[in-house]
């Protein structure tokens, strides 16, 4: 029964993430990236504050250090360098290199047993299928071009996100995952707090009176951030880092699906062919 709501967790969270985009994407219109990301953890923190307001005991300093490693990665770093990377490489680029995470989360959490969970070949041969069906999804409209500087901040995201992964599954320590939610965004907002200062942060709330940017930052922070990490971290827990993080592959099929649904964008083989590719590399990984 675990099993099957860590599976449902995963899915629910992949597909808000899937139709993050369009949000985002209003959003820019009036924001910068950095105002976007502290606005929404902002707002995550304060619901998952309002849902259980208790505080999480102090378990030493080596407790603490996770949680300030998981707030670093997971919810500043990542997303930092996913926009960085976006303004030296192309979009299709920097989706193609993120979607390695959950190879790099199989490497993660391979050192972190000391060599005793190796990853099967089922979930190697997984991966080379979804990341064909990625690259094909990614480039049907624009090509491939590498930005060396980009794209490999593009992969220290992925790299970065594989870290966190990994220390959710540790930093569990038998606490209520809101709690643990709410303290690792706490730790990221922090860590935020010099890049607000360095790309130029505009505390004007007055932009909020449009309608349009309200509702897609509340959902961002209310769905995409507050729900959707607590419902990931608990898919963590349950089915440990690798087998969550392979839902990842998924995000670009639920991306391409959302774009046809909202903006009408249209389909091509390339992306259809892609999309099947990705699903039974997703089984596979799952299977190993």
């Amino acid at each position: 029964m675990d099993k099957t709501r860590g599976h449902a967790a995963a899915i629910i969270t992949i597909f808000v993430w899937g139709v993050t985009f369009i949000s985002t994407k209003i959003l820019l219109t009036g924001f910068l990236p950095v105002e976007i990301l502290f606005c929404r953890f902002v707002i995550g923190y304060l619901a998952l504050f309002a849902i259980c307001p208790r505080l999480l005991p102090y378990g030493g300093l080596r407790q603490e250090a996770y949680f300030v490693a998981a707030g670093l990665t997971g919810i500043c770093l990542y997303y930092l360098l996913e926009n960085i990377a976006l303004t030296y490489t192309l979009a299709s680029n920097v989706g193609v290199l993120l979607c390695t995470a959950p190879f790099f989360t199989a490497l993660a959490g391979f050192a972190a047993s000391r060599g005793k969970e190796r990853p099967h070949r089922r979930f190697i041969f997984g991966f080379v299928l979804a990341m064909a069906g990625i690259y094909l999804i990614s480039t049907a409209e624009s090509g491939m071009q590498f930005n060396l500087t980009g794209d490999i901040l593009a992969l220290s995201a992925a790299a970065v996100w594989a870290l966190y992964a990994v220390l959710t599954r540790i930093t569990t320590f038998g606490y209520n995952t809101i709690l643990i939610t709410r303290h690792i965004f706490f730790y990221g907002l922090l860590f935020m707090l010099p890049a607000l200062y360095i790309f130029g942060f505009t505390p004007d709330l007055t932009r909020f009176y449009n309608p349009a940017y309200l509702f897609n930052i509340l959902f961002l922070g209310l769905g995409a951030s507050a729900m959707c990490f607590v419902t990931w971290n608990y898919a963590v827990k349950v089915l440990g880092a690798v087998k969550t993080s392979a839902y990842i592959y998924a995000v670009p099929v639920l991306t391409v699906a959302s774009a046809v649904i909202v903006l009408n964008e249209p389909v091509t083989v390339k992306m259809l062919a892609g999309g099947v590719l990705i699903i039974l590399g997703l089984l596979l990984s799952q299977k190993a």
